[in-house]
């Protein structure tokens, strides 16, 4: 489906940075909103372009339903506009109660419904089924939100096949996919098959971001923007003016980000903790009483040193 005039004013709605969104909690494991609010505010300083509520970073599946419809209100509400929210919550296995799940997140006021790719069909069973089960399910969600798909690691990762990106881009309905392919000519591949409609990519790799920016990709969406959002707002909004910087930039970023691997999301929270937003380093995914411990905050501590001189040459 091609854009139309009224639609087009919407085209830049899905781009750039959007972090996906940690979840504070405090001594007692429950939600705390004056370190989300926080949080909120530091995301929005560093000049992102839109905020991924409710989604694997925020720990949904150890979310109630209704504690993860409140925390995206409250996301929505102290946003109020100013950039974009999109939510997934996305956790059912039944057909009937996914569509409950998520027609009562789309009733919290957010711009873009993630549903993810692994509640489609189980680990085994063929794209087909997969394709099957989300054309019956985006048939009964309100027509009044726009949809996206999120390809999330947990339980099981499962990659969209072409035809599923094919249909998505095709029914007009969908704008966003949260890729996680790791794998540039797939997301070339993707880039094409959407070429001319509503759909975006958000990229959540940090090794390929800079190619598949080259290549077309429109945004970017990955746990590191829970670091430093502010080096990747200035990739994604300079890459094509300052190529060399760029590069330089994009080589620290793929580099740096492996500390994905250090603990996640015990080590972002834990440096969130540090930059006085939040006030534990708590999480439900994982114990996280030991973290403080080993060795994983001096090396978080490292690789935002060996950053600073780009954080000082590029924010001056």
């Amino acid at each position: 489906m091609q854009y139309d005039s009224d639609q087009q004013h919407n085209e830049q709605k899905y781009t750039g940075v959007w972090p996906v969104m940690l979840t504070p909690f405090d001594e007692r494991g429950e939600i705390d909103y004056d370190s989300l609010g926080r949080l909120v505010t530091w995301y929005l300083a560093a000049g992102v372009h839109g905020l991924f509520a409710a989604c694997q970073s925020s720990e949904m599946f150890f979310l109630s339903d209704k504690e993860t419809r409140e925390l995206v209100r409250f996301i929505v509400e102290l946003v109020d506009g100013r950039v974009p929210v999109v939510a997934s919550g996305h956790t059912a296995c039944g057909i009937s109660q996914q569509v409950e799940q998520l027609t009562g997140m789309a009733e919290t006021g957010i711009d873009g419904l993630i549903l993810i790719s692994n509640r489609l069909a189980l680990s085994g069973e063929s794209d087909q089924v997969a394709l099957d089960q989300l054309q019956l399910l985006t048939a009964q969600l309100p027509t009044y939100v726009d949809l996206g798909i999120y390809e999330c690691p947990y339980p099981y990762k499962r990659l969209l096949s072409d035809d599923t990106v094919a249909w998505c881009a095709r029914s007009g309905r969908y704008t966003f996919i949260k890729d996680t392919c790791c794998d540039l000519p797939t997301i070339k591949r993707r880039l094409q098959l959407a070429q001319g409609t509503r759909l975006h990519l958000a990229n959540a790799n940090s090794q390929t971001l800079l190619p598949s920016l080259q290549a077309g990709c429109q945004a970017y969406s990955g746990v590191m923007a829970n670091f430093h959002p502010q080096l990747y707002v200035w990739l994604y909004e300079h890459w094509r003016e300052q190529p060399l910087l760029a590069q330089q930039l994009a080589d620290y970023l793929s580099t740096a980000a492996l500390v994905e691997f250090l603990d996640y999301p015990a080590c972002a929270k834990h440096y969130q903790q540090q930059c006085g937003n939040f006030s534990t380093h708590i999480c439900r995914v994982r114990s996280s009483a030991a973290y403080g411990e080993s060795f994983f905050p001096d090396a978080i501590s490292s690789m935002l040193r060996l950053g600073q001189p780009f954080t000082t040459q590029l924010n001056p």
